[in-house]
């Protein structure tokens, strides 16, 4: 679990997904196709990286510590996850901030719910916005355009 600060600029260069999770939702199941994305791709430039958040239903009311617990053992996430940030409203991480403002959603640009995931060109610019209900292997055509650009 991370907890200090990092910059995004230490993934310049990268495909990047960003996910805001929770452990006890119904859309929690991503995990598992969130880390085979990882695993098959961090090693040509992708990384994922996980923001739990208490906001929709309290269903990631544990301490960063639990939460990472949890999915290491129920998911085997390596990929990072970060401490628990509110992605909406005047306490909203600066980087949900950024990215529902250059990705507008449906209706609003609030976060509607757990797994919203949000994918980021080598660049930082932020290309795409998927709702909950995306299953990450959804997303694979998309990353794997990013990796490899000229085909």
């Amino acid at each position: 679990m991370q907890q200090k600060e990092v910059s995004m600029s230490d993934y310049k260069g990268k495909v990047i997904l960003v996910v805001n999770t929770a452990s006890k939702c119904g859309f929690t199941p991503q995990f598992a196709g969130l880390e085979t994305l990882y695993k098959k791709y961090k090693d040509k430039g992708l990384v994922i990286l996980g923001f739990p958040c208490n906001q929709f239903g309290n269903q990631d009311p544990g301490t960063d510590e639990e939460i990472q617990s949890f999915c290491q053992l129920n998911y085997g996430v390596t990929f990072p996850m970060f401490s628990k940030i509110d992605v909406n409203g005047d306490n909203a991480h600066p980087i949900f901030s950024y990215l529902k403002n250059s990705l507008s959603g449906t209706l609003t640009d609030d976060i509607k719910w757990n797994f919203t995931k949000f994918l980021i060109d080598p660049t930082g610019k932020p290309l795409k916005r998927y709702g909950s209900n995306v299953k990450p292997e959804s997303i694979e055509a998309d990353i794997i355009k990013l990796l490899n650009p000229s085909k």
